[in-house]
C-alpha cells in the first residue's frame, strides 16, 4: 500500500472497517506511518487527524437510535457477547449465523412489551434497541435493560448450594418464575430455554428476571430454533423432536430447573408436583402458568403455612 492508497482508505473507511480485525494495532501503526505529515507532506495532515479520530472511536457501534461502546465486556453468553452500556447491555452475536436468534429475541421482547401485563414487565428485559451492525459481515445486536440490580443467575445459586437449596427459598423463585412465564404465554411467547443461566434473581428483594429470549417462539406454529447443547437433557421431547412448543414446554423446564435446584432437600409432595409438570406427553402436562401458580401456592401453604418473607443471601 502506498501513501495515496492509505490516504484514500483512511478518508473513506469507518473505524470498524479499519480496525475490525485481530491485527488492529499493527494496522493502525502501518497507516500512521504512511499518512503522517512527515511522510506524506501537507496532504497527510487531514488524513492523519482522521486516522487518530477513528482509532480512538474504535469499539463504538452506531445505530439509528444510539451509540454504544464495546469497551466493557461484561459476559460471554452462549451466542453473544454482552457489553455493559449505560442503557443496560449491548448484546452482539459472535457469529452472523446466529442473527436469526437475535431477531427472535427482539421480536419476543417487543411482543411482550406490547401485549403483556404492565405490572409484570419487570420480570423480563426491555428492548432498548435492535439493529444490524456491518463490518466485513453483518451482525445483529440488541440493547436490553432491566430494572433490577444485584442480579445473580440460578447457575450461580446451584454452584453455591451444591447440597440443594432450602425448598422455602426455592418457593419464591419458582413462584416468580411462573409469573414471568405467565406474562410471556399470555402475550403469545414461548421462552424455549428455561435454564439456570437464564433465570436471574435479586436476593434482597426476591426479584426474578427471565433473560435470553433468543431461543423463543412468538409466532403461531413456530419451532424452537436451537438448544444449548450442554443442557440437552433438560429439554422436553417436543423441542428435541422439532415438535410444536407451548406453555407446557416452559413449565416443564421450569419444574425441572427448580427440582434440580432443591435436589434431595425437596419434600416428596414438591417432587411429585414437579414430576407432574414433566410428563412425557405435552397434553398431560400443565399448560397454564397462572393456574399452576395457584396450585403451587396451595401446596406450599399445606407444607409451610402462610407465606412469609425469608431473607436470602447468595
Amino acid at each position: 500500500m502506498n501513501t495515496d492508497e492509505a490516504i484514500a482508505l483512511v478518508e473513506g473507511a469507518s473505524a470498524e472497517e479499519l480496525f475490525g480485525g485481530a491485527d488492529a494495532h499493527q494496522r493502525y501503526l502501518r497507516l500512521a506511518r504512511l499518512v503522517h505529515p512527515d511522510a506524506a507532506g501537507p496532504r497527510g495532515t487531514k488524513a492523519f487527524a482522521r486516522l487518530a479520530e477513528l482509532w480512538h472511536s474504535r469499539g463504538t457501534i452506531r445505530s439509528a437510535r444510539g451509540v454504544y461502546s464495546t469497551a466493557v465486556l461484561d459476559h460471554r453468553g452462549d451466542l453473544a457477547n454482552l457489553y455493559k452500556v449505560p442503557e443496560g447491555h449491548l448484546k452482539l452475536v459472535r457469529d452472523p449465523s446466529c442473527n436469526d436468534l437475535m431477531a427472535r429475541e427482539a421480536a419476543a421482547l417487543r411482543r411482550m412489551a406490547e401485549h403483556g401485563d404492565p405490572r409484570y414487565l419487570p420480570y423480563v428485559p426491555r428492548l432498548v434497541d435492535a439493529f444490524r451492525h456491518k463490518t466485513d459481515k453483518v451482525y445483529r445486536g440488541n440493547v436490553i435493560g432491566v430494572s433490577a440490580t444485584n442480579l445473580h443467575s440460578l447457575a450461580e445459586v446451584q454452584q453455591r448450594r451444591p447440597h440443594g437449596l432450602d425448598p422455602r427459598d426455592a418457593a419464591w423463585m419458582w413462584r416468580r418464575l411462573l409469573v414471568a412465564l405467565g406474562l410471556a404465554h399470555r402475550a403469545g411467547v414461548i421462552h424455549g430455554a428455561v435454564l439456570p443461566e437464564h433465570v436471574l434473581i435479586e436476593p434482597d428483594d426476591h426479584g426474578v428476571v427471565l433473560v435470553d429470549w433468543c431461543y423463543s417462539a412468538s409466532a403461531p406454529g413456530e419451532r424452537i430454533a436451537a438448544i444449548v447443547p450442554r443442557h440437552r437433557d433438560q429439554y422436553p421431547a417436543e423441542v428435541l423432536d422439532r415438535g410444536t412448543p407451548g406453555p407446557y414446554t416452559d413449565l416443564a423446564m421450569a419444574a425441572g430447573l427448580m427440582s434440580g435446584l432443591m435436589g434431595e432437600r425437596a419434600p416428596k409432595a414438591l417432587r411429585r408436583f414437579a414430576d407432574g409438570c414433566r410428563l412425557a406427553s405435552p397434553r398431560q402436562r400443565p399448560d397454564d402458568a397462572w393456574g399452576l401458580l395457584a396450585e403451587l401456592d396451595e401446596l406450599l401453604h399445606r407444607l409451610y403455612g402462610p407465606r412469609k418473607f425469608r431473607p436470602f443471601t447468595i
